[in-house]
């Protein structure tokens, strides 16, 4: 990922402020043609919430992912550097960090399950993130999970994006598989002795167009370790690429894209892609990062946001509530998106309890307001801050959110809808509540239960249109 926020914000309204760079604009995604893609889309937005994890050997030292190596982006991402200052030698222990990188705690089934039964409908992995390290048994280096110099290598689950992909899988959750077009590590990237010397940045050290042979074989090395994961570790429905810098036009990184997806697509025919800000025909999503659209977008879009600070996992990480998650989600629904909510594994291969405690309650929500969650479409008036709106075939949910405990509850509420509606319900009562059409939208009286209860996270309501 690109660069995370540094600390939650204090006010709960502003759990999610601005990203972190732009993506792409609505006008501007091109549809595929392939009717199975168009299907496929539609299955995507019908999901709304993933669960995302960045995990790999920088878990260990809670910074932000593999940031830390690129002496450029060293101003933001080298804040909690504070053992060395020498940061060659800060890049060599870097590197090695593999050899003590042993998650024996980690247990796949445990982390599918607590996904599935909290609302998860799919899971996005990061299978190699910038650094180059890789959390499957590929065969093109032995800088990976499964390498002899890492101690997990002998481990039952050692091979971990086949362990989860199949553990998530058997709980009926789709897979996205998270792959850097990067790789810091590979000597076809950051190659030793090119005309950048040790600085380094997040490109490759060497101009591709005067080193062309070079840069085929990172071109090769690339299509290799895509298509190991998309041929050999089963049903994958989205290819979710990172490092957007790595792209035709800029500085001669032409990895062909199109190439290996459209290969990949002979075995898996229903493969999306997401190409993050470069836009074309393999940005089949658009992704947010750290924020949420200002406009609702007709198109397939996903924003990836953090439970704790950043993607990785940190030592001192604050956790966003649920109530602060659930109103996250629903705006992002309400605008027409997906939610990626992002878990940063410990260096044990445990998820911390403070992230698994926000999901779980977040997952008691959903059990009662799901309904206007899942398979909805956007619809007027969208978000206006205090309400969430959705559609579903001829029910509009009508979500009230309450942005405290301490907020208090009116027996009589105001409904900003002016549709036509034949019956008012409360999600989790059962009957009908009493309403009255006013220029200003319903006026609902809730019972007296509803409005006598602690502060809800929400009040969803069930409009019948016919």
């Amino acid at each position: 990922m690109s660069e995370p926020k540094d600390t939650l914000p204090d006010q709960e309204e502003q759990a999610v402020a601005s990203g972190v760079h732009n993506f792409s604009k609505e006008e501007e995604w091109v549809q595929p043609e392939e009717p199975l893609l168009q299907e496929r889309l539609e299955w995507f937005k019908d999901q709304k919430l993933g669960l995302m994890m960045h995990w790999g050997p920088y878990s260990q030292l809670g910074l932000v992912e593999s940031w830390a190596l690129s002496d450029d982006d060293g101003d933001w991402s080298r804040n909690d550097i504070d053992w060395t200052d020498d940061m060659e030698e800060f890049k060599r222990e870097y590197f090695d960090l593999n050899k003590t990188f042993n998650p024996i705690r980690f247990q796949p089934e445990k982390w599918a399950e607590l996904a599935a039964d909290n609302g998860f409908k799919y899971f996005l992995f990061t299978t190699k993130h910038h650094d180059g390290f890789c959390m499957w048994d590929t065969h093109t280096t032995d800088y990976r999970i499964t390498g002899p110099d890492t101690p997990f290598h002998t481990h039952k689950y050692a091979d971990i994006c086949r362990e989860l992909f199949d553990a998530f899988r058997a709980k009926g959750l789709g897979i996205s598989a998270y792959f850097s077009k990067a790789d810091w590590h590979t000597p076809y990237y950051w190659a030793p002795g090119m005309e950048r010397g040790r600085h380094m940045w997040r490109g490759p050290s060497y101009d591709p167009e005067q080193y062309p042979w070079l840069w085929e074989k990172f071109v090769e090395f690339t299509h290799t370790q895509i298509l190991e994961l998309l041929t050999k570790y089963g049903r994958i429905e989205c290819l979710w690429l990172d490092a957007g810098w790595v792209r035709a036009g800029r500085k001669g990184q032409d990895i062909r894209l199109g190439e290996v997806v459209e290969k990949a697509r002979k075995t898996q025919p229903w493969l999306l892609a997401a190409d993050r800000t470069v836009g074309g025909p393999y940005e089949n999503i658009v992704t947010p990062e750290q924020t949420i659209p200002e406009e609702p977008m007709n198109i397939p879009w996903e924003s990836c946001i953090t439970v704790g600070n950043s993607f990785a996992f940190g030592f001192d990480d604050q956790y966003k509530t649920a109530r602060q998650l659930a109103h996250i989600l629903l705006e992002v629904v309400a605008k027409g998106g997906n939610l990626a909510l992002n878990v940063g594994p410990q260096p044990d291969g445990r998820l911390p309890g403070g992230a698994v405690k926000s999901i779980r309650e977040l997952g008691a929500w959903l059990k009662v307001n799901g309904e206007g969650i899942y398979g909805t479409r956007i619809c007027g008036p969208y978000f206006t801050g205090e309400w969430a709106f959705t559609c579903k075939d001829s029910i509009t949910y009508a979500f009230r959110l309450y942005k405290s405990e301490d907020e208090a509850v009116s027996q009589q509420i105001l409904i900003p809808y002016t549709g036509s509606v034949q019956r008012v319900q409360l999600l989790g009562l059962d009957g009908p509540l009493e309403f009255r059409n006013t220029e200003a939208g319903l006026v609902v009286e809730l019972l007296p239960t509803a409005a006598a209860d602690q502060t809800p996270i929400t009040h969803a309501f069930r409009l019948v249109t016919i």
